[in-house]
């Protein structure tokens, strides 16, 4: 502990000096110029010119297309790009005094489909270049779907699930509350997982400064760290404009009613409602981007309803408490030294206020489906910030030094009478050179460490009620390009755990990938990476009950491993006026110690519960699939243009140890040895429970003039496997006489576990360049479903909006 405070200390030590160190004078020159588009001329307004050693440094082209940068003497390279356009470099060279001027053409995007970049976790590239499947996602989609929650646009990316706030990609896992994520989330570079579960935390993302979001398919722990196992979700925010921007939303709407009348339970309008402003400049050598939301969301989850012979005690709640409510201030800082050429430093921080709920199952598969089962909701009041300082130093020689840290805090106050309080100190320092001498080869290497530590009651598994984690991970990676036309790229990482301050496990783990440029707008690739990942607290530790149904804790619980293989081929495509890419790809996915979430009758004395959930570690698994995407754009005419992302996915998850032995079952007479076959409803096959075979994501967006309209669609195939025990508890529910609430779901599974097809719609006006009004509906069909067992989708919801944009 103590060292720790005081590697803390010279940490934030440095970063508070940082603003006080004083350097020689430089001479200063000018870089001035036009941005226009080479087929008609046109300025470009709001192109951006940025120094490529160093983004910190750059402007943004004014009303007329024009620019003006101040450098210190030197050699620059200067990236110039504009949405909608191919990326180009400018080289220069800047002497005391002098004004370099250039008008620079961008070609359109659509004679060009290369030059749309991404940092795929640490090297920023072309699209193109990667070595692994990816998916993008531009911030003109989040805002037309008025996206309150990262999450809900999440969900509609090709083979990405949000399965009750979990992600999931390509089957690598079923649902687990979100507990012990497979899929890593980063914002700007920094982990958004909770202390004790790694569970996303969606609502600390906030979604109006969102330059571009970036999925990437296959195990990424060597990239991101072991909570990638599956994949990673990159999150990036849009830098402050030199132009002041001021951004005012408000939007209201309410649930529809059920589709079948009898299925509604509330008495109070169903509002859903919320405000957000945001203001971002840049400010001489300051950054300054301040935001703030409200956010109340009526739910369309009711409270329990208990039989006549039941009491609850625990969760008799109104209509009113099953209300979410949010609150949350971003801040983000960032200073450029002018004295010291390179060298920019800032900070970062989020409060966040809210009050949510956890839904564990519903009260039944009929007039109770938006019903919680009593005892089976849990109702959380949540306070969280954090604070992130940060330094980068650019040198001349073309390196880059960067230092992030991070101290999150965290304390959640739930209605069973348990309070959970974390913290988590996080740093990561990296290294970054391009040696053009060595054929352009690219290098990053870096040491990234956090510590979690967790205090509540629902942990004592341990035999603890305070449990700690410390990881340590090394890690480097280089690429390399070939004859302009082969790219290589090899990384390892090292995986280092300690556990309640004792020595856990230590793991290396290694990608390696290659792209093939075969011909004008066709890419090959190839990858390969391992992938890990280290139980978290609340897997390992959690027990809780509520009412009859509970969580139990497993600390013998080990690390899981995958490897991951993948081929794919990106085409570029154009036809008359529609243009874009059309990705295909196959992979394979090898599991070792598969850690799933599974219900079943896990204590014999039923002291503490009839029956739960608890994580075990199932023995070997694969997952075969293959995915196809496509991204387009279509200029129909001079007025009317469409976007387009539609993607498809299909997955063989199995079982590859069906009669391995992981536990035993202690329902009602007990002793029965749980393996995948005795423990699965269906294992003819050995489908993997909570997986669905085939998914479509798609989305389709009209423009007219200042008119906007689009249509989302996601379909999930059947669950063709769950818990049996699921069905036993059903039994033992039903014949206990009224004194335990029957709890219904097999019905569902068995009649209407069909597939889902979901569409949401939407359409806008945007007048006058700063006001725009819309409209949103999404499960425009009302359908009633579930995609996963014993929890209700959300109904129809309708939604105005309206965004002031002020420049």
């Amino acid at each position: 502990m103590k060292k720790r405070n005081i590697l803390l200390s010279l940490i934030f030590g440095l970063l508070l000096l940082a603003p006080f160190i004083t350097f020689s004078q430089q001479d200063y020159g000018y870089f001035k110029g036009v941005v226009i588009a080479a087929d008609n001329n046109e300025t470009l307004i709001g192109a951006n010119i940025k120094v490529k050693r160093n983004p910190s440094i750059g402007a943004a082209a004014d009303i007329n297309g024009r620019f003006s940068i101040e450098v210190p003497e030197g050699h620059y390279t200067f990236v110039v790009s504009f949405t909608g356009m191919k990326t180009d470099t400018v080289i220069v060279d800047i002497k005391t005094g002098q004004t370099v001027e250039r008008t620079i053409r961008l070609e359109e995007f659509v004679s060009n489909l290369q030059g749309v970049e991404v940092s795929a976790g640490k090297f920023d590239q072309k699209l193109e270049e990667l070595t692994v499947s990816m998916e993008v996602i531009q911030p003109q989609l989040i805002e037309n779907k008025n996206t309150t929650n990262i999450e809900t646009i999440l969900d509609y990316v090709p083979g990405l699930n949000i399965i009750d706030g979990a992600p999931q990609i390509r089957g690598g896992s079923g649902f687990n509350f979100g507990v012990g994520s497979k899929v890593g989330v980063f914002v700007d570079g920094m982990p958004v997982l909770s202390a004790d579960a790694n569970r996303p935390m969606w609502d600390l993302i906030p979604t109006g400064n969102i330059k571009q979001i970036e999925v990437v398919k296959g195990a990424s722990s060597v990239l991101s760290g072991s909570s990638s196992l599956s994949g990673a979700i990159y999150i990036k925010t849009a830098d402050a404009p030199l132009t002041p921007k001021t951004k005012v939303v408000a939007y209201a709407g309410a649930y529809s009613n059920p589709k079948n009348e009898y299925m509604r339970w509330w008495k109070q309008f169903p509002y859903i409602g919320g405000f957000s402003f945001s203001h971002a400049r840049a400010q001489k050598n300051t950054d300054i981007i301040v935001s703030a939301d409200v956010k109340y969301d009526h739910g369309f989850e009711g409270p329990p309803k208990p039989g006549p012979l039941v009491v609850d005690t625990m969760t008799n709640f109104d209509e009113s408490q099953m209300a979410e409510k949010r609150y949350r201030l971003t801040l983000n800082l960032r200073h450029r030294n002018k004295k010291f050429k390179g060298l920019n430093y800032g900070v970062n921080g989020n409060l966040l206020f809210n009050d949510t709920k956890l839904m564990l199952a519903w009260l039944d598969d009929s007039t109770g489906f938006y019903r919680a089962y009593p005892g089976g909701v849990l109702l959380q009041k949540k306070l969280t910030f954090y604070v992130d300082p940060y330094i980068n130093y650019y040198t001349a020689l073309g390196t880059k030094h960067s230092l992030k840290t991070r101290y999150m805090f965290s304390n959640t106050d739930m209605s069973n009478d348990q309070t959970t309080t974390s913290s988590i100190v996080y740093a990561d320092y990296s290294f970054r050179k391009n040696f053009s001498y060595l054929a352009g080869l690219k290098f990053i290497g870096g040491v990234s460490t956090q510590w979690n530590s967790v205090e509540s009651d629902m942990y004592v598994g341990s035999g603890n009620r305070l449990n700690t984690i410390l990881n340590v991970s090394p890690y480097l990676e280089i690429q390399n390009e070939f004859f302009k036309t082969l790219n290589l790229s090899f990384g390892v990482r090292i995986e280092a755990y300690s556990l309640n301050g004792e020595s856990a496990d230590y793991k290396p783990i290694f990608r390696a990938g290659a792209t093939l440029k075969v011909l004008q707008g066709t890419f090959v690739r190839g990858s390969y990476g391992q992938g890990y990942r280290y139980p978290t607290i609340a897997e390992r530790f959690i027990r809780f009950s509520s009412g009859t149904i509970g969580v139990f804790d497993n600390p013998d619980l080990k690390p899981e491993t995958s490897e991951n293989a993948e081929v794919g081929v990106k085409q570029a495509f154009k036809f008359k006026n529609f243009y874009g890419y059309l990705d295909i790809s196959v992979f394979q996915q090898n599991y070792e110690n598969t850690i799933e979430y599974l219900f079943g009758f896990w204590d014999s004395t039923y002291t503490f519960a009839i029956g739960g959930f608890k994580f075990m570690n199932t023995g070997k698994s694969r997952i075969l699939g293959a995915d196809i995407s496509l991204t387009g754009k279509a200029a129909i005419t001079q007025d009317l243009n469409l976007n387009a992302m539609l993607g498809y996915t299909y997955i063989e998850p199995k079982s590859m140890d069906p009669d391995y032995v992981f536990a035993k079952d202690y329902s009602f007479g007990g002793g029965t040895e749980y393996s995948y076959n005795s423990t699965s409803i269906n294992p003819d096959n050995q489908i993997l429970k909570y997986r669905f075979l085939h998914t479509f994501k798609g989305d389709i967006e009209f423009e007219y003039k200042g008119f906007s309209t689009g249509l989302s669609m996601k379909y999930y195939g059947p669950l063709i496997n769950i818990d049996k025990s699921i069905e036993k508890f059903e039994i033992a529910t039903s014949q206990s006489g009224g004194t335990t609430q029957p709890i219904k779901y097999m019905n569902y599974f068995y009649n209407h576990n069909n597939g889902s097809f979901i569409m949401d719609f939407r359409i806008s006006y945007s007048f006058k360049a700063i006001h725009k009004v819309a409209f949103i509906a999404n499960n425009i069909t009302n359908k009633w479903y579930s995609i996963r067992p014993l929890k209700a989708e959300a109904v129809r919801s309708v939604m105005i909006q309206y965004t002031l944009l002020l420049n």
